[in-house]
């Protein structure tokens, strides 16, 4: 029997973002490519400024106006852009961002912020929407009247952070981005924030998560692409990735976590990420990979291809990988 592959609920392709400042460009985003599948979670994996979060602002149009975008972004086969676009965010395509409290509205009620969303995608009266911004709340929030009256300064990191999930899933979008969606959180509302993140995905919403932290790759994702100074570098299924890293950076990000199962101490990745207004043309990890050869060193950066585990959709840009399972397959 022939299995056909359902189309992907978002395909990415050829995404570049850069941003305009005084002394030239920055390239942000550097040609990156990938699709995410309804039920799916794919987690972009990286250092601080490795270009995760702009993929996703890339993605929703909410870069600022010293950016330009370049590349094709669909969703369900449909280009993203213009009229399209706006439609689809907060209905189709929902975000958890990063910091909840600056993400809110200071000036504005919880309660206001939340209506509006079900004033502009299912055109409810202000009574209407009101009463659903409060069932929204109450999903996730036993005081939902309260809390639905308050302003954002009025509420605690993990209230806000309660906020802005009722908010990212009240329309029920196909796709939720979750930006570092449990960092700075105590523990319960992490674990709590986990959970529901499960339940969407349970519910066969698609979720692109964006985050450092390798414990929460580990528990959510499907797939995993790592980036680097802008650009995709691996990509591959979670348990491949956390065995079987050919990228030497990877490599050393999985090597620099601490392990109950194999005690000891912790590999440290030496220098830090490059200046991306300053990126020459070959690899930008050469001058931090312990593993660089001559061709490096004088050949352009290389293509993302695959590797050599034969893991379908496992794949490496680089010349020299790691050779070596971190474990047993």
């Amino acid at each position: 029997m022939t299995v056909i592959e359902a189309p992907p609920l978002l395909s990415v392709r050829h995404l570049r973002a850069t941003y305009r400042v005084a002394d030239g460009v920055i390239p942000a985003v550097r040609d990156v490519s990938f699709d995410l599948h309804a039920g799916e979670v794919l987690a972009l994996v990286g250092e601080s400024a490795a270009g995760k979060t702009s993929v996703a602002h890339a993605i929703l149009g909410l870069l600022p106006a010293q950016a330009s975008v370049e590349g094709e972004v669909r969703l369900r086969g449909a280009a993203l852009e213009g009229e399209e676009l706006r439609r689809a965010r907060g209905e189709q395509i929902s975000v958890i961002f990063q910091d909840a409290l600056a993400s809110l509205t200071p000036t504005l009620t919880v309660g206001e912020q939340v209506a509006e969303m079900f004033r502009v995608h299912r055109a409810l009266d202000a009574r209407a929407a009101r009463a659903a911004a409060v069932e929204a709340l109450r999903v996730v929030l036993p005081d939902a009247e309260r809390v639905a009256a308050a302003f954002p300064f009025q509420l605690s990191g993990g209230m806000a952070q309660r906020v802005m999930i009722a908010m990212a899933t009240a329309l029920r979008p196909a796709m939720v981005i979750a930006d570092e969606a449990t960092a700075s959180l105590d523990p319960g509302v992490r674990l709590d924030t986990l959970a529901r993140l499960e339940a969407l995905r349970d519910g066969g919403t698609a979720i692109l998560l964006i985050t450092h932290d390798f414990g929460v790759v580990a528990r959510l994702a499907d797939r995993v692409a790592v980036m680097y100074a802008g650009a995709i570098v691996e990509t591959g299924d979670v348990r491949t990735i956390f065995r079987r890293p050919r990228h030497p950076y990877t490599y050393g990000l999985l090597e620099s976590i601490p392990s109950l199962e194999h005690p000891g101490p912790i590999t440290s990745m030496r220098g830090q990420p490059p200046d991306l207004a300053k990126l020459g043309a070959e690899c930008p990890f050469l001058e931090r990979c312990p593993k660089a050869v001559s061709q490096c060193r004088v050949d352009p950066a290389p293509a993302l291809l695959a590797a050599d585990t034969g893991v379908e959709g496992h794949t490496v840009a680089c010349y020299n990988p790691v050779a070596i399972d971190r474990r047993p397959a």
